[in-house]
């Protein structure tokens, strides 16, 4: 396999001297040709595999120039290892990093950390280039870069994990203790090994600190259990030194994802067909509520965010949530987060100033919304949503359950505590799972249903499964009949051939997007709109584009 390194022009000389030549590393990849830039000018040199027995899978740029990842695989060990590869320093370059970042630590003011994040990078840059030029210390060019990434990353980023937060493909990182390599999950690799590890407790339970200061909250030996979320959405679970983790401080980080999972991604990703993701058009249009079930990981919220981009744009909508995961582009929406509180708990369970899933809700009932997505149910506030979904109000939400009985049995029973006669209410109920097949690990959406009614003599609830995943050939089935097409002919006095090209209009705009690898939900959810007010251009539109999509009916 042939050994490559990364560079990035330089349109300067680089200048000469111990100090500032912009040298690789020892034992750093070397190109194996002479490159056609200047010798020597990359920041970030691919270092060779660490065993022969290894596999290169894939490398991929995080943060071009600087960083980026390479996944292998070992064939004797069959294990994934995802590396983080970042600019190499000299000795040399690793002492002037250590001076400048003591130095910055005390000259920076308090006022820096209500400058933005640009304009952090900004000030930081400059104070870097004065601490040399001040010192009389030459760097070359890429020696200068180096040095001023570590900074950047340690004042601004997020430390060793930087890399891991800027790739899109990580969803969770993981670190169980001191010298323990950090775990991820990855989109195409799941579970994955990494080579970042925290060498020493005084560097992970700072690490910790800083977490708990980016999410505003304290964490110490006296509380040593952090939970909240960055300012950048990311939501964070850490635990403090040895104080309750024996191997020392952890954390996990959920990334928050600016672009949110889409219908077409859905499709795009095989989880839902084109004729599942219609259907859930016109049930977001008809105010039908969903509750989204699935274990761990099953891509619960993804599915209920892209559902959520079916609500008609005049909607007013009112989001709950533990951390900040769902992401709409309409305008008329409000955004609600929980909130711990500080000192001891009261009588009723919640500290001065908490704001609980429960207080948000009941507050989101006085806001008068058409829609009320609540990000998941799991205590009291499960009863006020389902009393909102009885007065009319259409609610979206997700649950830990793997079918209608474990989400009946949960519902009812404590903490939740909900009337069966009240789960009437819930419209549709969507299984998610996360399945085993030739193609790996998938998400898929196990089996789309209806709740019809409640049968109060045998005090269960009459559902009817509308969609259902077929393992054996990964396709998804209709199961032949959907009230909620024959809800919408009574309202709309639709005909069953009226109704059949009505749906048959939807699924072919959906076939137009994922043609067209929309994946931008501002972009998709722009052609959802235009389709409400005038259908007919947009069906222009779709008939025009090749090639022509066949047509689907649900009877």
């Amino acid at each position: 396999m042939a050994t490559s390194h990364f560079r990035v022009k330089i349109p300067r000389t680089p200048a000469a001297g111990p100090e500032g030549a912009p040298t690789a590393p020892p034992g750093a990849a070397r190109p194996l040709e002479a490159p056609t830039d200047v010798p020597g000018t990359f920041i970030t040199a691919l270092p060779p595999l660490p065993e022969p027995t290894m596999r290169e899978l894939e490398v991929k740029a995080v943060n071009p120039p600087y960083s980026y990842s390479r996944v292998t695989y070992n064939d004797r060990t069959k294990e994934f290892l995802y590396e983080v590869i970042e600019p190499q320093l000299t000795a040399h370059e690793k002492q002037l990093v250590e001076h400048l970042k003591a130095t910055l630590t005390r000259i920076l003011g308090s006022d820096v950390a209500n400058l933005s994040t640009a304009d952090k990078r900004a000030y930081l840059r400059n104070e870097s280039e004065e601490y040399f030029r001040t010192r009389g210390i030459t760097l070359g060019p890429l020696s200068m870069e180096r040095i001023i990434y570590y900074v950047l990353r340690d004042f601004v980023g997020y430390g060793p994990i930087d890399a891991l937060i800027f790739d899109p493909e990580v969803e969770d990182i993981s670190c169980d203790g001191v010298e323990v390599p950090i775990f991820i999950f990855h989109g195409k690799f799941e579970s994955v090994k990494t080579n970042v590890v925290f060498p020493d407790e005084d560097s992970l339970n700072s690490f910790i600190v800083m977490l708990g200061q980016r999410c505003a909250k304290a964490v110490s030996v006296a509380s040593p259990i952090l939970d909240g979320t960055t300012p950048e959405g990311h939501r964070v679970q850490a635990t403090y030194a040895r104080e309750v983790t024996t191997r020392g401080a952890s954390f996990t980080i959920r990334r928050f994802k600016e672009r949110p999972f889409t219908p077409v991604d859905l499709v795009m990703m095989g989880t839902a067909s084109e004729e599942m993701v219609a259907y859930f058009w016109l049930a977001a249009e008809q105010g039908e509520s969903v509750i989204v079930c699935g274990g761990p990981a099953a891509g619960k919220t993804s599915t209920l965010n892209a559902i959520a981009l079916f609500i008609p744009p005049t909607a007013k909508v009112v989001s709950i949530e533990d951390t900040r995961e769902v992401n709409l582009p309409h305008e008329n929406w409000i955004p609600g987060a929980t909130r711990s509180g500080t000192g001891d708990r009261g009588a009723d369970g919640k500290a001065a100033g908490e704001v609980d899933m429960f207080d948000l809700v009941r507050a989101a009932l006085r806001q008068r919304p058409n829609y009320i997505i609540v990000g998941e149910v799991r205590g009291r506030e499960t009863y006020t949503m389902f009393q909102a979904m009885a007065t009319g109000h259409t609610t979206y939400s997700t649950m830990h359950a793997d079918s209608v009985k474990s989400m009946v049995n949960r519902l009812e029973n404590p903490p939740i505590n909900t009337p069966r006669i009240l789960l009437s209410a819930l419209n549709n109920v969507i299984i998610q799972i996360q399945a085993r097949t030739e193609k790996g690990v998938v998400r898929r959406l196990k089996q789309v249903l209806e709740i019809v009614g409640f049968e109060p003599e045998t005090n269960e609830l009459i559902t009817n499964t509308v969609y259902e995943w077929d393992p054996a050939t990964d396709k998804f089935v209709f199961k032949g009949h959907s009230f909620l097409f024959d809800k919408i002919m009574d309202l709309k006095n639709f005909t069953t051939e009226e109704m059949d090209a009505e749906f048959q209009r939807r699924t072919q705009v959906i076939q137009y997007l994922v043609r067209s690898q929309t994946t931008d939900y501002r972009q998709l959810w722009r052609t959802i709109a235009q389709y409400y007010k005038d259908p007919k251009e947009v069906m222009k539109r779709v008939e025009a584009s090749a090639p022509a999509p066949k047509p689907a009916s649900p009877t």
